[in-house]
């Protein structure tokens, strides 16, 4: 299977399109400003007690306070708390090791929320979830430092290792090698990418990981809560760390400096494999040009099409999301009804799958397949569905489906579910239904180039438009394009983009900034009103 990563960097967000074998299967995006990312470490401060919900909320920063339940604690909680303490006592005097110290009982599983904490105690906290809705972040004290090969856990010394690791031999090299140079009260887990590594990686990696957990203590000492203190990777390395593989055919980035952070990133995890980072520098929106915008259109939204006319309908709610499979207008040559319902539900099972991680749909799913009439069909149907969703790094849960022919899942959720409006309003009439008429949008856009070369004195900008003008003005020898670039100059470009409506245009100057033509639309239009009426005056005069 070819795989390929696409990644989109824009002035405001990132996007990251995991294409295989062309086909769009997930896809991520993330504000450039977002605070509050997973893993990320705060100083916070407790502001409430809830013994009811055996949970507090905690002060890190965020509209909403945060919430962090007992459970969420970790079982070496009394270490954790009494270190913190020594921490802050210390205001920078001298360093803090954990190394040093004797890690005290575990807590009570069944203990309550007040036994361990009071109003007004200082924490260090992690967060586990990000702001969902209205609700805030949700937060974990048992801190993790996570990287390619291993994850970092303060105050624990147990070493665990990844069950898709099935060679036993290897298991325990690994364990037996992360045994030797990991410090003391500090667990590690070892994950599957790292198999088969060199004790000289795994040391390295523990080290940047040894280094990260440091520096956040250093940074706590001198500071006042709420405050970050430890932030996680750039935002695109944090982004492909989980999803990346060696076995990446190429990834794609149109932001050199972007790239400069992805290339050192796969430089350091995979240095012979550092030559699939590509720099794209081309004009034409890199998400059209592997055809990911496409694919975006048609993915997402409510009703969601696949093979041989047969749909699902996708509803959210705050609760759950429903997902209602249809046979539409497909037909087979066989009459068997039951065949026909099975062959459906199979192919809608894969889509389901891919919808699932494309749109990182979390929490409760319900399914409302066709219905079956024989019992080992059910079965065939969800030990598939469970095989294909095997791909899904996310953690789920699949139930078998109910009398009712309904299969529920439960499934992870980390992140809000990406949410793509796919209905596109009209940018000239607002959703009134009456615009101008379209064959005078070309002399709009002739307007606008005049406007920017002859007034503002900008040559070299780039104007994209829907695809279907682009095909329009350039159709011919002797184009509306070629014209227009004899008349004002041939620095300018007129390229297609796939995200914009059908009688919509941007334009960016040579610095990939926008050029925002709204304001000068309206000082034209009541400049050419003043010119209008003085010729009409003058004329009158003559008159």
């Amino acid at each position: 299977m070819r795989s390929e990563l696409i990644v989109d960097v824009k002035p405001t967000d990132i996007s990251t399109a995991l294409l295989e074998d062309g086909r769009l299967v997930s896809l991520q995006k993330e504000s450039r400003d977002a605070s509050y990312a997973v893993g990320n470490l705060y100083l916070a401060k407790v502001k409430k007690l809830m013994p009811g919900l055996n949970a507090a909320f905690v002060n890190v920063g965020y509209e909403k306070d945060a919430f962090l339940h007992y459970l969420d604690l970790g079982s070496q909680f009394s270490s954790y708390s009494k270190f913190i303490k020594m921490a802050r006592d210390n205001h920078g005097k001298k360093s803090v090791s954990i190394s040093k110290m004797k890690l005290l009982p575990d807590i009570d599983k069944h203990g309550s929320v007040t036994d361990v904490l009071t109003a007004g105690q200082e924490l260090i906290v992690q967060i586990a979830k990000e702001p969902i809705s209205t609700k805030g972040p949700r937060l974990t004290t048992e801190i993790t430092f996570t990287g390619r090969f291993l994850v970092l856990i303060p105050f624990n010394n147990k070493i665990s290792v990844s069950q898709k690791i099935k060679n036993a031999d290897e298991r325990q090299r690994l364990r037996r090698l992360i045994e030797s140079i990991k410090p003391k009260n500090f667990g590690v887990i070892i994950r599957t990418s790292a198999e088969n590594k060199r004790a000289a990686e795994l040391n390295s990696e523990l080290k940047v990981l040894v280094k990260s957990w440091e520096d956040a203590i250093d940074k706590m000492q001198y500071s006042t809560p709420p405050s970050l203190v430890y932030e996680e990777e750039s935002r695109a390395v944090s982004l492909i760390r989980d999803i990346f593989s060696p076995d990446f055919e190429s990834i794609h980035v149109n932001d050199a400096e972007i790239f400069d952070q992805i290339h050192h990133y796969v430089s350091l995890i995979a240095p012979d494999r550092s030559e699939i980072v590509k720099l794209y520098s081309d004009d034409t929106p890199i998400f059209d040009k592997f055809n990911v915008t496409k694919q975006i259109k048609s993915s997402f939204g409510k009703t969601v099409s696949f093979k041989s006319g047969a749909y699902i309908i996708i509803e959210s709610t705050e609760a759950l999301h429903v997902i209602d499979v249809n046979s539409g207008n497909r037909s087979k040559n066989s009459t068997d009804q039951e065949s026909n319902a099975l062959d459906v539900n199979l192919l809608a099972a894969d889509e389901i799958a891919r919808q699932l991680r494309l749109r990182d749909m979390g929490g409760i799913i319900v399914i409302d397949y066709i219905d079956m009439a024989k019992a080992e069909h059910r079965q065939k149907l969800y030990e598939h569905m469970r095989e294909v969703m095997q791909k899904d790094r996310a953690r789920h849960n699949i139930l078998p489906l109910s009398k009712f022919g309904l299969m529920q899942i439960t499934r992870q959720r980390v992140r809000p579910a990406l949410d793509i409006v796919t209905a596109e309003t009209c940018p000239s009439c607002g959703g009134k239904g009456e615009i101008q008429p379209s064959l005078l949008f070309t002399d709009k856009l002739k307007d606008k180039i005049d406007y920017l070369v002859n007034s503002l004195g900008v040559s070299n900008f780039i104007m994209y438009v829907h695809p279907y003008v682009d095909a329009y003005i350039k159709k011919g020898l002797f184009s509306e394009y070629y014209r227009w670039r004899r008349a004002f100059g041939r620095k300018f470009k007129i390229l297609p983009d796939q995200n914009l409506a059908y009688l919509e245009y941007k334009v960016y100057d040579k610095d990939k900034n926008e050029i925002d033509l709204k304001e000068e639309k309206d000082t034209n239009s009541s400049s050419s009103k003043k010119e209008r009426r003085s010729r009409e005056q003058k004329d009158k005069e003559k008159d």
